[in-house]
């Protein structure tokens, strides 16, 4: 473990993180306590921390606008579809010309991936499908910089730089509740997301 925390370092001394615009959500104390209240019920974890992290997510917003996603992820309401606090959020957007937003602290669990929360970033692409992510240089460039920074910096394989709709699959998924264990959602899928490996695989750390 210390070998790999040293060789994260390394390659974060190298590669320097993108231009970073920070939009950060409110996550006071009420949300870190909705937070670690979900991560006892869903991972049996009594705390709201991102520890030692191991997969990123990839997503699209299904919006057209970057607005229209950082308001769903800044109100802390029970989201519409499972109906659980805190709300939803993403650690970063990718929005179309480029721009990389950061909501939430590194150090934070988002929900963002049902089974995958404690233990992902979460990185959410302004658009509507994946081809809108792939079909966009400015942004996927953005995107594969972010990624790459992210996973040179903890130590995460491209293996396990993944699409929302490859949740399942992962082998960090991991879900206490029964009804959730199999929820997932179609967003980047794995044909596209073999298509971004291949090209996140080019940029090496060191």
């Amino acid at each position: 473990m210390l070998a790999l925390a040293v060789a994260a370092g390394d390659a974060a001394a190298v590669v320097g993180p993108p231009p970073l615009t920070h939009r950060f959500i409110e996550f006071g104390s009420k949300r870190k306590s909705e937070m670690a209240a979900y991560a006892r019920r869903h991972y049996g974890l009594n705390t709201y921390k991102l520890v030692r992290p191991h997969v990123i997510v990839e997503h699209y917003t299904a919006t057209t606008t970057f607005s229209a996603a950082y308001n769903t992820f800044a109100i802390d309401a029970p989201d519409s579809e499972l109906h659980e606090l805190p709300g939803t959020c993403s650690h970063f957007i990718v929005d179309r010309d480029g721009t990389i937003y950061q909501l939430v602290h590194l150090g934070i669990m988002c929900r963002h991936t049902v089974g995958l929360n404690y233990t992902a970033f979460g990185i959410e692409h302004v658009g509507m499908s994946d081809g809108d992510v792939m079909g966009d240089r400015k942004q996927l460039q953005a995107s594969l910089r972010l990624t790459r920074w992210l996973r040179c910096r903890y130590g995460i394989a491209v293996k396990n730089v993944i699409g929302h709709n490859e949740s399942l699959g992962s082998r960090y998924h991991h879900e206490n509740v029964a009804r959730l264990r199999n929820q997932t959602h179609g967003d980047m899928r794995h044909a596209t997301m073999n298509r971004y490996r291949s090209r996140l695989s080019r940029l090496a750390c060191g």
